[in-house]
């Protein structure tokens, strides 16, 4: 069986550039692999692709293809070399996850990179976290060694060039697959991919060119946070690689609990007991608040369970303008223990009240409830 042009493999023109015969064998590459399609010739495929970009990427096989078709690469009492010198991190690092091939490794292990985020916790009382304020805190990160500058190597020397990769930070191996012989980019060993090695390593960073360094920072803690809330601070994380930015540094708040207050959203709750002659017949009474005592008027025959509201006393708004509202829950306290005195109001109280007693009305949807859950 005859073979096809290895131009109309790869579906290019004769003419065409070393750039047109990369992005063309990249489409088919990543249309034909065999891990990802589907397609039952697709290893075959792959495989003619493979040897159409092999002869078509040499010059020298090239002009012989040209000049004499398939017998002019084929040499004489041999077998063809179709080893295919590619870069193959834009295939596979994209199909695969990885970038263990090509010179796109190297470029992405060079490439400036963000350093990590830090977190730090800060604890606040109610009050803090209602008004803001400013607070001290400590932080451990790293940063560019003061010894050696940042290079690693003691002062008084420098970093050589690795002999192994020659400075380029990658090795080159030629494999045998399945699918012909490809050549496999990895990092260097020897130098871990940085392309020079450190013989005498810095006394302070010991050939990091980082050291630990403790910190201290005073943060401005907004009115209205809550537990929960997180507070970046640009640029104050771990130092970035290769010329790249410092990461964040984010302060996660946690309120310590209230003696009196609650708190749900931007209002402010608070349980206040009263006795029985002051939900009866009513009073001015004076309350703590986030500002301050705050007096509140318990109107007469006020129930156990009814809330007041005071409008504004509670937490500015974080994102927003205003505060919201304080609610006071009111709970009536039935005394426990009566004196003479007391005991005898109380009686002339019921007997002038009466004894009569009657059931609280159930709507029909109370009784259609409890029948239905019973």
């Amino acid at each position: 069986m005859a073979q096809r042009d290895y131009y109309e493999i790869l579906g290019v023109p004769r003419s065409a550039s070393n750039e047109d015969l990369k992005t063309a064998f990249r489409k088919l590459a990543r249309q034909y692999h065999p891990d990802v399609s589907d397609s039952a010739d697709a290893e075959e495929q792959f495989k003619e692709a493979n040897e159409a970009y092999a002869v078509l990427s040499d010059p020298e096989k090239r002009a012989a293809y040209d000049r004499f078709g398939h017998a002019g690469v084929r040499g004489v009492g041999g077998a063809p070399d179709f080893t295919v010198d590619f870069d193959f991190a834009d295939i596979f690092g994209d199909l695969f996850g990885f970038g263990g091939f090509g010179r796109a490794s190297a470029r992405a292990r060079n490439a400036p990179r963000r350093g990590a985020d830090l977190q730090h916790r800060l604890d606040l009382t109610f009050e803090e976290a209602v008004f803001g304020v400013e607070k001290e805190i400590e932080i451990v990160r790293d940063e560019v060694c003061t010894t050696c500058g940042g290079s690693g190597a003691k002062p008084g020397t420098t970093p050589t060039r690795c002999t192994q990769c020659n400075g380029s930070g990658e090795v080159r191996q030629v494999r045998q697959t399945i699918l012909g012989s490809m050549v496999q980019v990895g990092t260097c060993p020897t130098c871990r991919g940085q392309g020079t090695t450190i013989s005498s390593p810095c006394p302070t960073c010991h050939g990091r060119g980082l050291e630990r360094k403790t910190r201290r920072k005073v943060v401005d803690i907004p009115a209205g946070v809550d537990s929960g809330t997180q507070i970046r601070l640009s640029g104050e994380g771990q130092p970035g690689e290769n010329g790249g930015p410092n990461g964040h540094l984010y302060i996660a708040v946690q309120v310590k609990p209230h003696k009196f207050f609650r708190r749900r959203d931007y209002d402010i709750l608070l349980d206040l007991n009263i006795n029985v002659a002051q939900a009866t017949l009513g009073a001015d009474v004076e309350i703590p608040t986030v500002d301050g005592p705050a007096k509140l008027n318990i109107p007469s025959g006020t129930q156990p369970g009814k809330v007041l509201t005071l409008k504004g006393k509670g937490v500015p708004r974080l994102r927003g303008s205003g505060r919201g509202d304080q609610h006071v829950i009111i709970n009536v306290e039935i005394p426990s223990r009566l004196n003479a005195e007391q005991r005898q109001i109380f009686e002339d109280l019921a007997h002038s009240l009466g004894s009569e007693v009657r059931p609280t009305e159930r709507g029909f949807l109370d009784w259609l409830k409890e029948t239905l859950s019973g």
